[in-house]
C-alpha cells in the first residue's frame, strides 16, 4: 500500500499522546499494524508492552492476523483484544475471576424477569421490558451514575432502584459479574490499589485503540489511568462513525481528546 504523507507521520510517530481522525475504508487498520512493526523495528519497543484494543473479538482477531502476516510470524506477544477481554484479564490476575464467573445472557434475562415479577413492574412486552432494563442497568454502570439520582424510562424509580439492588446483591451473593461489571470493576481496582495500576502500566507501555469514536466514559477512565504517565495513547476514528451508541458510546469524548492531552498530535486523511 502506498500511503500519503499524513499516514507516514502516524505510522512513524512514537512517543506521547496521538488522535488520527479517517474515514471508513481509508486504511485505518494498515496503518495500525505498521505502527505496530515501527514501533517495534525502530523505536525498539518490546512487543509485549504493546495493547490494541478494538471493540468486537472479530475485529481483534482480524487486525492480529493481519499483523501476523505483515511480519512473517505465527504468533506475537502483542496484544490484540476488546475492551471487555482485556480488562476481565486483569481481573483474573486480581480476583482469580475465571469464565464461570460471568452471568450468561440467558440467566441475565430470567434474573431480570424474576425481578420484574417481585417488584410488580407493568409492561407491555416482556422480552422488550427486560431488553430495555438490561440497557438501563448498563447505562447506570458505564455512566458511573449514581443510583439515588438516576431516573428510570421504563417504570417507577423505586421500582427501578429495588430492581438493580436486587440484582447486584444476587451477582453479589453467586460472585458472579456481567460484562459491564468487567469495566466497572477494573477502574475501582485501578483507583484503589496504585500498586496494581503500576504494574499494568508498566506492562502495557503503548495503547492503541481503534474505531475511538465508540469508546465510553467508564471504558476512556480505565484508558487514561492505564497510559499513565507515559501517556503513549496513539486512538483512531471518525465521529461521523459511531455505531455504539446503546452500549454509551460518547463521541464527544473523541471530540475533547486535546483538552485532555493539549500536547497531543493530530492526523487526517479520509
Amino acid at each position: 500500500m502506498n500511503f500519503n504523507a499524513a499516514q507516514q507521520e502516524a505510522i512513524r510517530f512514537l512517543n506521547g499522546p496521538c488522535l488520527t481522525l479517517a474515514g471508513p475504508g481509508s486504511g485505518k487498520t494498515t496503518v495500525l499494524t505498521h505502527r505496530i512493526r515501527h514501533l517495534i523495528e525502530y523505536g525498539k519497543v518490546k512487543p509485549s508492552e504493546i495493547l490494541v484494543v478494538t471493540f468486537t473479538r472479530a475485529a481483534a482477531g482480524e487486525m492480529k492476523q493481519r499483523y501476523l502476516k505483515l511480519m512473517g510470524e505465527e504468533r506475537t506477544t502483542v496484544t490484540f483484544g476488546t475492551f471487555h477481554s482485556v480488562f476481565f484479564t486483569i481481573l483474573k490476575y486480581a480476583y482469580h475471576y475465571q469464565a464461570e464467573n460471568v452471568i450468561r445472557e440467558g440467566q441475565k434475562e430470567a434474573l431480570i424477569r424474576r425481578l420484574i415479577y417481585k417488584h410488580h413492574i407493568a409492561y407491555e412486552d416482556e422480552k422488550d421490558c427486560i431488553r430495555q432494563l438490561c440497557s438501563e442497568i448498563s447505562e447506570i454502570k458505564n455512566g458511573n451514575l449514581s443510583l439515588q439520582h438516576y431516573y428510570s424510562k421504563n417504570c417507577a424509580e423505586e421500582s427501578f432502584r429495588q430492581l438493580y439492588t436486587d440484582y447486584e446483591n444476587f451477582l453479589h451473593r453467586e460472585r458472579l459479574i456481567d460484562f459491564d461489571d468487567m469495566l466497572v470493576y477494573t477502574y475501582e481496582l485501578f483507583s484503589k490499589r496504585k500498586d496494581i495500576l503500576a504494574r499494568w502500566q508498566q506492562k502495557f507501555r503503548y495503547i492503541l485503540i481503534d474505531e475511538f469514536q465508540d469508546i465510553n466514559g467508564m471504558q476512556y477512565a480505565v484508558v487514561r489511568m492505564l497510559a499513565q504517565p507515559e501517556n503513549n495513547l496513539f486512538v483512531v476514528g471518525d465521529e461521523d462513525q459511531s455505531i455504539y451508541g446503546f452500549r454509551q458510546a460518547n463521541p464527544e469524548i473523541m471530540l475533547n481528546f486535546f483538552r485532555d492531552y493539549p500536547e497531543a498530535k493530530k492526523y487526517c486523511w479520509m
